[in-house]
């Protein structure tokens, strides 16, 4: 009888837990979506499946804008540019009469629609050059700090999306690397990665501007030009993913609007072994906004090529997360190792 009892009681401990663990992606509803990721990511870490991946080649890659945080009305990075030129109009006036910064001040959308790209690119480079790293990580910081989406009234990076934000952290629990793969400007988004998505900031691809080394007052630091060196974007993303990377993702996320993430779900869905795409589709106009392709693009190329889709309405319990009530930032250092017709990256397009 004895032994019988210590026979139960050791199956009750080796059975609690299982009984404890815990849903890894409570922000998502049950169904075909999650039961999909799930089961992908179980097939690709489990040794002696057919589908098992080494760790070595786990790669994950996710757009920023709209993917893992809100891109609308505008995406959040035009807002930092939007304040920039205000800041640099109050230091220097003239620029309220010259252009494109006379366009920013009046709010002359009519004025971006006739010169598209051109005033676009404008804007960046004066608003993200001429600083040293450190003065433009200082001054995104500062932004994100203090300011807040003027529709979803919360910080910034707490427009980031729960269920993302789960989805990430279970990635890295199963020997995942995740990295940012975003039309977004790549310093920009290594400010807050870590902080807000828990993605290093070496783990970071985006639109580059020019930059040089050189000295100032003794001190040797990089300088920002203002000038593009490279866009992020579209056919681009695969580029920049071989450049940084150095292999095709496993697991590539993105967002439906401006077709900006299919050539990267097309580049991880040609790897040799399992892939797993998942698109982004904003149908949720109640919970945060909605929004869709005119041609739908992204989501017929979903259909034909078997990219999973991903409702907000029907698959997200949770959109946002509770807001937090420390800052959004830090400048501590990780732990180790709109407007189709504008032919520009998704983060500069003004909203429709």
């Amino acid at each position: 009888m004895a032994k019988l009892l210590l026979l139960l009681a050791l199956a009750g401990c080796q059975s609690a837990p299982l009984q404890a663990q815990k849903d890894p992606l409570p922000s998502w509803n049950d169904g075909p979506t999650k039961q999909t990721i799930l089961g992908f990511v179980r097939r690709v870490t489990t040794e002696g499946s057919a589908d098992f991946v080494p760790i070595a080649d786990r790669i994950a890659t996710f757009d920023n804008d709209g993917t893992l945080w809100a891109e609308k009305p505008l995406p959040n990075e035009v807002y930092f540019v939007f304040a920039r030129v205000h800041e640099m109009a109050a230091r220097d006036p003239s620029l309220r009469e010259k252009q494109p910064f006379k366009a920013v001040l009046e709010n002359d959308v009519a004025y971006f629609q006739q010169h598209g790209a051109k005033a676009i690119v404008e804007l960046l480079v004066a608003t993200h050059g001429n600083l040293t790293q450190e003065q433009f990580a200082a001054e995104v910081r500062r932004f994100l700090d203090t300011q807040h989406h003027p529709k979803l009234n919360r910080p910034f990076t707490a427009t980031a999306y729960a269920p993302m934000l789960e989805l990430l952290a279970y990635l890295r629990a199963n020997g995942f690397q995740t990295w940012l793969c975003s039309g977004g400007t790549i310093d920009f988004m290594r400010v807050f990665s870590y902080q807000t998505y828990g993605i290093r900031p070496d783990q970071v691809i985006g639109t580059e501007l020019k930059r040089e080394s050189k000295v100032i007052d003794g001190r040797r630091v990089i300088w920002r030009l203002p000038a593009v060196e490279s866009i992020n974007d579209k056919e681009t993303k695969p580029v920049g993913i071989d450049l940084h990377i150095g292999k095709r993702p496993v697991i590539a996320g993105g967002n439906v609007l401006s077709e900006g993430d299919i050539a990267m779900m097309e580049y991880s869905k040609g790897r040799q072994g399992p892939s797993l795409q998942l698109l982004i589709d904003h149908d949720d106009a109640e919970r945060e906004f909605a929004y869709q392709e005119k041609d739908n693009v992204s989501l017929n190329a979903a259909r034909q090529q078997g990219f999973t889709v991903v409702s907000v309405k029907r698959d997200w319990r949770n959109v946002f997360g509770a807001q937090p009530g420390a800052k959004q930032t830090s400048s501590v250092e990780p732990a180790p190792m709109d407007r189709r017709s504008m032919a520009v990256p998704q983060f500069l397009q003004v909203a429709r």
